[in-house]
């Protein structure tokens, strides 16, 4: 791992140079495939962990058989296709084939409903879908206008379709694609339950591709696992388009990442960089390593001893480093916050992980840090290249964070309305979270404006600081912070697995135990939270929630349903 002198003297210099070189290019996606097809032919780039290699040079041959096939089918400049798929090499190769044609990708992510999918289907005006054999029964029924044909993204055989394949044409057309052209529509996934369409040009994710390698220098020898969705911005740019524009390799799991995948792909892969969301993480210490640190009432009293804590979380840390392949250089965590519990084991463990924060329409990343830099519960100072502030900040420099460069969507597709409530005349983007710089200008986020509740007195009050200090507490998973009659209740999701194992003993009547025991933590709780937040964030009652909360495909609780 080198050092963070190095980081900038050996690699951040050569790449600035070779932006600089660049500007005057048309930034595309065709331009990053031809360019990196160029210089790391015989590298490996998109491929299976239990699969052969394809190299770039493979990866050119594909993505032109692709570009052909949708050229024999009618599909021409601007027409709309879309992939409904969970991330395999295929997924990347149509999409580089769509966009080397100046066509617009529709990425859907695979979580959606059927009804999402084909509002999105509809709306989009998609004349051709390709989906995978798994998720081919949630488009099956849906007839529209519009789409033409559905393919089968594995093996490129037509599952349904209402126009005839001219195999005659064998000559690819080489479309000019221009950097102001639309890339992809990516419908958000939203906690408010509406899906819009984020219209990003290829200018918008090439500059935020470039720029955020000002955050963490990626070369042609790393090595990425892919676990996120590839229809969501954050894993399609930062895990995607990066590595391909560098000549890295990235690797793809066949299966679901549970961990008796994930587990074996990490040995034999031995990945330097990942993308996750804070759920992954947080998952893999509350079940794997906390209850190591709390077995017995002795480890319990030890780990409450903050030099004895450090010196567990080293040890853990090591072999959660081991366990990672033992060649992770960034873990970059993003898309929620992250526990402070969770994030404070990583520190102490030195386990190399990033934070950054971003957001569809940003194409996404407009914060970040990388491992050698990250600092306790900041997203990290802004990207190079765009402009960033706290709109009308408080006394406390508290604002609604905005932010304005070249990465910045071009709209909604089709709602000129909302696209106005957001986007600036003079080109700002208003992004709908609070925060506030703290010192060398590292940004830390309050919580969402609509999610703030306001206090009987005027007062502020940020519901996810409060879900902060009550998912800290023992056995909480997860919690929502909601106002109900003026008042603040907290819905608490306990590990309900987590209290049977530690009072197994009592076999047959474990389970009513551990329900008695749930009603005092719940007491337990209100005292802990309400001794630890300001007097207008006192919590009136804590409800005990039985099953998980409902979340997005990201990952994201859908408060609007517990309101």
């Amino acid at each position: 791992m080198f050092t963070f002198e190095s980081l900038i003297i050996e690699n951040l210099l050569p790449i600035k140079t070779e932006i600089m070189v660049k500007v005057t290019e048309e930034q595309t996606i065709k331009n990053i495939l031809y360019q990196s097809v160029k210089k790391y032919p015989e590298n490996s780039s998109l491929s299976y962990v239990n699969g052969p290699d394809m190299t770039y040079n493979e990866l050119d041959s594909k993505v032109k058989d692709v570009m052909l096939l949708l050229q024999q089918y009618g599909i021409t400049k601007g027409d709309k296709v879309a992939i409904l798929s969970r991330n395999m090499p295929n997924w990347g190769v149509i999409y580089l084939a769509i966009t080397s044609m100046g066509a617009v990708v529709v990425p859907i992510l695979p979580d959606f409903h059927v009804n999402e999918i084909e509002n999105i289907l509809n709306h989009s005006e998609s004349k051709m879908l390709f989906v995978s054999d798994l998720l081919y029964s949630k488009v099956k029924d849906i007839s529209l206008k519009e789409l033409l044909i559905k393919i089968n993204i594995e093996t490129y055989d037509v599952f349904e379709t209402i126009i005839e394949r001219n195999s005659k044409n064998t000559e690819i057309i080489d479309y000019p694609v221009s950097e102001s052209d639309l890339a992809s529509i990516i419908y958000t996934s939203g906690t408010t339950g509406t899906s819009k369409g984020v219209m990003l040009t290829h200018k918008n994710i090439v500059f935020d591709a470039k720029q955020t390698l000002f955050v963490e220098a990626i070369n042609q020898s790393h090595s990425f696992l892919s676990i996120l969705p590839l229809s969501h911005s954050y894993e399609n740019t930062l895990g995607f388009i990066i590595p391909i524009m560098q000549g890295a390799a990235v690797y793809y799991l066949q299966k679901p990442p549970t961990p008796s995948i994930l587990l074996p792909a990490l040995k034999k892969i031995r990945p330097t960089h990942m993308l996750s969301v804070p759920m992954v993480i947080e998952k893999i210490f509350k079940a794997q390593i906390l209850p190591k640190f709390q077995g017995s009432i002795v480890m319990r009293g030890l780990y409450f001893v903050p030099l004895l804590r450090k010196l567990f979380h080293r040890i853990a840390g090591k072999k959660l480093y081991e366990t990672f392949g033992g060649k992770m250089q960034f873990f970059g965590i993003g898309g929620a916050k992250l526990d402070p519990k969770v994030e404070r084991f990583l520190r102490e463990g030195k386990f190399p992980y990033a934070i950054g924060y971003g957001l569809t329409e940003t194409a996404p990343l407009i914060a970040g840090a990388n491992a050698h830099d990250v600092k306790f519960q900041s997203t990290g100072p802004k990207m190079t290249g765009i402009e960033m502030k706290i709109n009308n900040p408080n006394k406390k420099g508290d604002g609604e964070i905005w932010v304005r460069g070249a990465n910045i969507m071009k709209g909604y597709y089709k709602e000129p309305e909302l696209t106005k409530q957001v986007l600036t005349e003079d080109g700002w983007f208003k992004t709908g979270d609070l925060g506030r710089f703290g010192k060398n200008d590292f940004l830390y986020i309050r919580g969402r404006i609509k999610n703030m509740i306001v206090g009987a007195s005027g007062e502020n009050i940020y519901p996810e600081e409060i879900e902060s200090v009550i998912n800290n507490f023992k056995y909480v998973v997860e919690s929502v912070v909601i106002e109900q009659k003026g008042k603040l209740v907290a819905l608490v999701h306990f590990n309900h697995e987590e209290l049977e194992k530690q009072f197994n003993n009592l076999k047959d009547e474990a389970i009513n135990f551990v329900n008695s025991k749930i009603e005092e933590l719940t007491k337990e709780l209100q005292l802990y939270v309400n001794s630890r937040v300001n007097k207008f964030s006192k919590v009136y009652a804590v409800i005990k929630h039985p099953k998980p909360f409902v979340r997005t495909p990201t990952q994201k609780i859908k408060r609007y349903l517990y309101h």
